[in-house]
């Protein structure tokens, strides 16, 4: 998504790799894909909002076949997908000449860049203030209800919930207490980031682990492997909250599989989508 990212030269990668073997990407896309999980229009959503989400950057058809058929989707799967998310609202298509090219609305450019700091985060955040937010039924409940719509919050039960930064004022049927230090117990450790959540990054850890990239990969092999990097990190980092590593439960790999991740995209940096059109047009 945002490409002020800070890459380290790409040369210190380079020396620090073995030589892969010549089937390199069939291979780290094998351990990436999984046919029985793929959800055509959320892989989109992660190749846009990662590679074209700036005003103004489009991706072409043909760009976007070359992208997405080595992870194993047939054109006639990409072509549902796009249509779905034309008419959900989330992608726009038109002509450039004989060529299609597609791009994110401005609600699909607003909904990208909502989550694109918790995606490209390189670190847990820190510690801040906290505060509780407690109802009593009636009006309460309603007003925790509403605050839990905000991304600062999150439930601890029906009738308590916790945020951080500053406490709101003007929530007189809710008792707000404030903290700048909690004890967390291990069962809100656990309720927080539930063993699936962890089975899943331990898994996704894996198989980031298994991948031996090229010195030079093209700009679509990049296209590729960012595209299903940043879509399991996706699906993973955006069910918990963001929360310190004080929150996590013990054996929590989800800042291994964090730093994992970035070393893979550094090695990966986004290819331009003018580049792409270019490309896949010769």
């Amino acid at each position: 998504m945002p490409r002020g990212l800070a890459y380290p030269p790409r040369a210190f990668y380079f020396r620090a790799m073995t030589n892969p073997p010549k089937n390199w990407f069939e291979n780290s896309i094998s351990q990436l894909n999984d046919p029985q999980d793929l959800r055509v229009w959320s892989i989109i959503v992660s190749l846009f909002g990662d590679l074209a989400q700036r005003p103004g950057e489009r991706i072409s058809g043909s760009a976007l076949t070359r992208i997405i058929t080595p992870i194993g989707i047939k054109p006639e799967a990409v072509r549902v997908a796009l249509h779905r998310l034309r008419k959900d609202g989330w992608l726009d298509s038109t002509r450039s000449g004989r060529a299609s090219v597609h791009f994110l609305t401005e609600y699909g450019r607003s909904q990208s860049a909502t989550v694109s700091p918790r995606i490209y985060a390189r670190t847990a955040p820190e510690q801040q203030p906290w505060h509780l937010l407690i109802a009593e039924g009636g009006q309460g409940s309603a007003a925790l209800e509403e605050s839990l719509l905000l991304p600062q919050y999150f439930a601890i039960n029906r009738s308590c919930a916790l945020g951080f930064g500053p406490a709101p004022v003007r929530l007189p049927e809710l008792l707000i207490v404030t903290a700048q230090d909690l004890q967390v117990p291990d069962w809100l450790k656990t309720r927080l980031f539930p063993s699936d959540l962890s089975a899943s990054c331990a898994q996704l850890l894996r198989a980031l682990e298994a991948i031996t990239l090229a010195d030079e990969p093209s700009a679509f092999e990049s296209a590729a492997l960012r595209t299903l990097i940043v879509h399991h990190w996706r699906r993973i980092v955006l069910r918990h909250p963001d929360l310190p590593p004080g929150f996590h439960p013990a054996g929590w790999p989800g800042e291994a599989c964090r730093a994992k991740v970035f070393e893979l995209l550094d090695q990966l940096p986004p290819p331009d989508p003018a580049l792409l059109a270019q490309t896949a047009a010769e």
